[in-house]
């Protein structure tokens, strides 16, 4: 039987999930970005970052969104308990959109799940690391214990962006996801524990500068 002190801690923990944001941070080269919580009014600028997004970057995403339905969707179902997200802003514009899917209740409560995309523009530039960070840390924060992200066969650059943040190929699915042509790919289910990851990324001195600006 789950100990019901237990989840109310974590709901307490949940309760100040947002303290601590909005973040300015720099990115190599000296550009200063804001990430913070998304928000209901942030609806026409996510679907303008969607739609800015290159066919490679949209080939392997869970679901087609460029379509508006998508988008108002997902802001129409706004949960920080089910869906942390988070979005770097720079001049007023979207550049990047990072999620941390939990599963409050169940056998799997004690893990969650990272998504990010970024815009090209912004890519290589340290940003995906800064979204890293801040989801492991809020993870840690709420109670998680282990981490896991998807990666499509073909994504190579995404998985060693996260193999580097200290996530660890567990599985391998054969013929999994359709991109949006229909074409049949291998899934890859990359994992580890919420510490040993930040402890990767403590050791790889990941270019991070937490509160610049604030």
């Amino acid at each position: 039987m789950q100990c019901p002190t237990c989840e109310l801690g974590r709901r307490s923990l949940m309760a100040t999930k947002v303290e601590g944001y909005p973040k300015k941070v720099y990115l190599k080269g000296g550009t200063l970005v804001t990430i913070r919580p998304l928000e209901p009014k942030d609806e026409v600028k996510l679907k303008e970052f969607f739609l800015s997004l290159p066919e490679e970057d949209r080939l392997f995403l869970r679901e087609d969104v460029t379509k508006p339905e998508v988008v108002e969707n997902f802001i129409r179902n706004l949960n920080y308990d089910v869906v942390f997200p988070l979005v770097a802003e720079y001049e007023d514009r979207i550049v990047g959109d990072a999620t941390l899917h939990l599963s409050p209740y169940g056998w799997s409560r004690h893990v969650g799940q990272i998504r990010m995309v970024v815009a090209k523009d912004f890519q290589k530039k340290g940003l995906g690391g800064h979204f890293a960070r801040l989801l492991v840390q809020h993870a840690m924060n709420i109670g998680l214990d282990k981490l896991v992200a998807e990666v499509v066969e073909n994504q190579t650059g995404a998985r060693k962006a996260f193999e580097k943040l200290g996530f660890v190929v567990e599985a391998k699915l054969k013929g999994h996801v359709k991109d949006i042509h229909g074409m049949k790919r291998d899934l890859l289910i990359l994992s580890n524990d919420c510490s040993h990851i930040w402890e990767s990324m403590e050791s790889s001195m990941l270019d991070y500068n937490p509160s610049a600006g604030e």
